[in-house]
């Protein structure tokens, strides 16, 4: 199959990465089966953390594939579609750790299960028994997404390598995140390292990586997805961490302002902070993190990140990193075809309604 005959549409990708899913869970779900009808709602949770999203990184992949030359096939959207059942354990773990209530509009994973808990009358404490479920579910999908990987049948020394220092990437950004909430003095060079390795190598450049990896491509592409990617993530995280605050959430799927509830760090903070007066900074301090924070608080802490003109200088940063990843494609010893796809996706992945 010629390279692009079937991927000509990015929302063609996450149509058939769904399908590559949907066709492995259920495969998958009868080992869950055979062990009780108890493990139901397991395979029925996994399910919804895998449906829907941007599908950001399988699409990265695909196109990482097919710019350094590999073909289209039904085994490069397995082996894509594997990063999905990893980022379902990324969230899964993340939710649990920083308590988020909800995910794209629904309960997340952990009180979901509380409330089933809760609904069934069973004993002991209701809320860690659906930390407890949710972080199983976790595992579980970190152990499928390297089977499913593996099974694609693309899964080269080279391949596997990409795939473990992204896992590696995300576990250490993750952990200098929580480091971050509890020092409480956040610098925005800080915000700024644990946005590139948290989101920029994870969300762009190792799926580009893997891509170039399971394509057999030369260094130069790697270099080149490098170029393009991590500036291009970095935008990513400044977009979101600045949705996290203003943004709609029917779009998000996250309460209005919940980032501010979770006490988050970002690089919006750490720059209001730094232009703030004395009784902004107090403002910030006393409300940053109060999981109670009601719509009076929110607003209070919107208007102290405008006035110190942090929002703006964010915009400015995601600007200027997508710019350089737009530039970047222009010396990209990649297909044409991809180049123009990932132009687009650097405008969608830091579209001020993403």
């Amino acid at each position: 199959m010629a390279s692009g005959e079937h991927v000509t549409d990015r929302r063609d990708v996450r149509t058939r990465v769904q399908q590559a899913l949907d066709g492995f869970l259920t495969r998958h779900r009868a080992h869950l089966d055979e062990m009780g009808p108890e493990l139901a709602p397991l395979a029925d949770a996994l399910h919804d953390y895998v449906s829907g999203g941007k599908r950001m990184r399988p699409v990265f992949c695909v196109w990482g594939c097919l710019g350094a030359g590999g073909e289209d096939s039904e085994a490069l959207l397995v082996a894509a579609s594997s990063l999905e059942l990893f980022q379902a354990c990324a969230i899964l773990h993340d939710d649990v750790m920083d308590a988020s209530d909800t995910r794209r509009g629904k309960p997340s994973a952990h009180r979901a299960f509380a409330a089933l808990h809760r609904e069934s009358g069973w004993y002991g404490d209701a809320d860690a028994f659906g930390a407890g479920a949710a972080i199983l579910l976790g595992d579980l999908a970190l152990a499928w997404s390297d089977e499913m990987l593996t099974a694609s049948g693309l899964a080269t020394p080279a391949a596997l390598a990409v795939f473990s220092d992204m896992r590696a990437d995300v576990v250490g950004g993750q952990y200098l995140d929580l480091l971050e909430q509890v020092r409480g003095a956040s610098s925005v060079a800080s915000a700024l390292r644990v946005a590139h390795w948290k989101a920029a190598k994870y969300t762009v450049e190792r799926p580009l990586h893997l891509g170039a990896a399971l394509a057999g491509a030369e260094p130069a592409v790697y270099a080149a997805y490098s170029a393009y990617g991590l500036p291009l993530g970095e935008a990513f995280q400044l977009r979101d961490d600045v949705l996290g605050v203003f943004g709609d959430p029917a779009v998000t799927g996250k309460p209005a302002g919940d980032d501010l509830r979770e006490g988050k760090r970002t690089a919006l903070v750490a720059m209001a902070l730094e232009q703030a007066t004395p009784a902004q900074q107090d403002l910030v301090r006393r409300h940053l993190g109060d999981p109670h924070l009601d719509g009076g608080g929110v607003a209070a802490l919107r208007e102290v990140l405008v006035e110190t003109g942090a929002v703006a200088r964010v915009e400015d940063l995601i600007t200027q990193r997508a710019d350089q990843a737009l530039a970047a494609l222009h010396q990209a010893p990649i297909t044409a075809e991809a180049a123009e796809v990932l132009a687009e996706l650097a405008v969608a992945a830091t579209s001020r309604s993403t």
